[in-house]
């Protein structure tokens, strides 16, 4: 038997399985991590059982009830550093919940009896949120607003009226300016729209860029915290821990953390019925407004103890080698590098012709534009899944905004205007889509919103945003964000006006070049707007062997008016409920074209495409 290090010894003495012990040190040693940590996240032994064996080794009060907090609670500083204040009477001054190395140096150094009093990670957690349930909301929902408030959603306000009123005026301007001066503006902003597509027929020259790195051995792996929001997701509760258990990575370093709300207490009882190994914790965040999926990962952010972490949605089923590919990555990039955004991929194909050319668009954006924007290094509004990011600078730019429903989005322009790089990581993420058509509006309309939002809240200083992009960089934001917005109000406008001129072939040529200037341009949008459209979607396609949709991809362009009655929601919703949250219901997909999201194997039903 090997010699055991002090933060598992003392088990022996209180009548370990010695050959328990053995494997805990030997998974110790191959991942580079500490004995303690290793037997607990592999599921060898249970917390609640170490920390006992734990207490009754130094002497000390192990408490498996409610904690007695004594004095202010400093939230988040009290968890973070596993020690808090006990009240007069309790037996000890204070409360601790020591980790992996801490555990040595706690045995190392104490006496016997007069301690700190000994409780769980998981105990000590719960119990601080609710002793202090104010606090731990009000950090999430308010986080961004503290560190950088000039950089965090706000209700519109005034200023989208003042908004409105600028563009109404430009129009009516438009419409009582002399002949040669409207064609002008006319002109101008063609050549705009022109402009902001060609970044999506652009991204079809460009290949991936070359995001492949040497695998890191075991011990060189860093600790990886994996944050998975959850609400009334019960029924994709098994297939989302049967995708997180497959996650091929050591298990002494996952910090897997599943949030839940208060009120699901339907997730929440699913969870409390099947024991998960402590590098499962099931984070319970606290009421508060708004209800939205960034104020749970900000509720998290503070707990989280990996230096790189990732964020997946419930349905969500990622390749098993995801995580030590993104290791390597960030290991062989520069520390500018923040973030790497991986391959969302549309499964379901099988339910429908709405889940089909939402896969086409998705492949499109995924596989083409994202990983072109990556290799110009330009800004790129990040997906809201498979984002992986460095701990560190998430936090220090505030974490997420809790009150723009496209948290993503603005976060990915955040990182931009900080600085900072988003690389792109060819490693897919199988999702499903928002079934039905009123669910897929739900969920464009939130994501549109969200683009609104962000749009405003980096439009309140233009100039300052566009000196710390360049020129570029601020052409590709205002394509990405406002200008999908723009172009799906003004989509079908524009399509009826230009298939109404075709049939009645009122596009004639005048006998001068400034005369023909605007009817070209308009001619060259209209083009320019069809393969920006398909061409996306036709690549992404072949990059994932989906020739079987490419029949389908001539009706992208009617699939369009569907984002642009998202669009006109999304104006609605700006208004009226700016910060609510749609709701995406998921586990309702029948069929799975790889059969990740069922767990069997690639379906033929849909067409298996490779």
């Amino acid at each position: 038997m090997p010699r055991l290090p002090p933060e598992i010894a003392f088990l022996a003495a209180q009548g370990a399985d010695p050959r328990l012990l053995a494997q805990a040190v030997s998974l110790a040693e191959a991942a580079g991590t500490d004995a303690a940590t290793a037997l607990l996240h592999t599921g060898l032994m249970d917390e609640e059982t170490y920390y006992r064996s734990l207490a009754r080794a130094l002497g000390a009060r192990f408490l498996d009830g409610p904690v007695p907090f004594g004095g202010r609670l400093a939230y988040p500083d009290c968890l973070v550093a596993g020690l808090a204040p006990l009240a007069p009477g309790a037996g000890a001054a204070a409360v601790i919940a020591p980790r992996g190395p801490a555990v040595a140096d706690l045995l190392g150094g104490a006496g016997r009896g007069g301690g700190p009093a000994i409780t769980t990670p998981t105990r000590l957690r719960e119990a601080v949120f609710a002793a202090v349930p104010e606090a731990v909301a009000g950090h999430a929902a308010g986080a961004l607003r503290r560190c950088a408030p000039e950089t965090a959603a706000r209700p519109p306000g005034p200023g989208l009226l003042v908004l409105a009123l600028i563009l109404g005026a430009a129009l009516c301007l438009h419409a009582a300016a002399p002949g040669p001066v409207a064609q002008a503006a006319t002109v101008a902003g063609q050549a705009t729209l022109l402009a902001l597509t060609a970044f999506r027929i652009a991204a079809l020259a460009i290949p991936p860029p070359p995001a492949e790195a040497p695998p890191l051995p075991e011990a060189a792996l860093p600790v990886y915290t994996v944050l998975v929001p959850l609400y009334r997701e019960g029924r994709v509760v098994p297939r989302l821990l049967r995708g997180l258990a497959a996650l091929d990575y050591p298990a002494a370093k996952l910090d897997i953390k599943i949030l839940l709300e208060a009120d699901d207490r339907e997730t929440a009882a699913l969870l409390a019925a099947i024991p998960l190994p402590a590098r499962f914790e099931v984070v319970t965040v606290p009421p508060g407004q708004p209800r939205t999926k960034p104020r749970a990962l900000n509720a998290a952010l503070p707990l989280a103890r990996g230096s790189l972490l990732v964020v997946y949605d419930a349905e969500d089923v990622p390749e098993p080698d995801q995580l030590r590919k993104a290791a390597a990555i960030f290991a062989a990039e520069p520390p500018d590098t923040a973030c790497l955004q991986g391959r969302l991929v549309i499964d379901d194909h099988g339910d429908g012709l709405l889940p089909k050319l939402f896969a086409a668009e998705y492949a499109g954006l995924f596989d083409v534009l994202n990983p072109a924007l990556a290799a110009l290094d330009l800004p790129l509004p990040l997906g809201g899944t498979t984002m992986h990011l460095r701990t560190r600078v998430l936090r220090e730019l505030g974490g997420w905004d809790a009150h723009n429903v496209a948290e993503d989005a603005d976060l990915g322009i955040r990182l931009a205007l900080a600085g900072y790089h988003v690389g792109d990581l060819p490693s897919a993420t199988y999702e499903e889509t928002a079934k039905g058509l009123r669910r897929w509006l739900a969920q464009r309309t939130r994501w549109l919103k969200g683009f609104l939002q962000t749009s405003l809240v980096h439009g309140r200083r233009p100039l300052a945003g566009a000196a710390r992009l360049g020129p570029l960089g601020s052409l590709c934001a205002v394509a990405l964000l406002p200008g999908t917005v723009a172009s799906a109000l003004a989509y079908p406008v524009c399509f009826v006006a230009a298939v109404a001129a075709f049939l009645s072939g009122g596009i004639g040529v005048a006998p001068t070049f400034c005369g023909n200037l605007g009817p070209g341009l308009a001619l060259t949008l209209f083009l320019a707007g069809l393969v920006a459209l398909i061409g996306p979607a036709a690549l992404g396609c072949r990059r994932r062997g989906w020739r079987d949709l490419w029949p389908l991809l001539p009706l992208m362009p009617a699939y369009f008016f569907l984002v642009s009655l998202a669009a006109l929601q999304a104006v609605d919703e700006l208004i009226r409920a700016p910060h609510r949250w749609n709701k995406t219901e998921h586990g309702l997909s029948r069929s799975s074209r790889s059969g990740k999201l069922t767990g069997g194997g690639p379906q033929r039903n849909g067409g298996s495409g490779r």
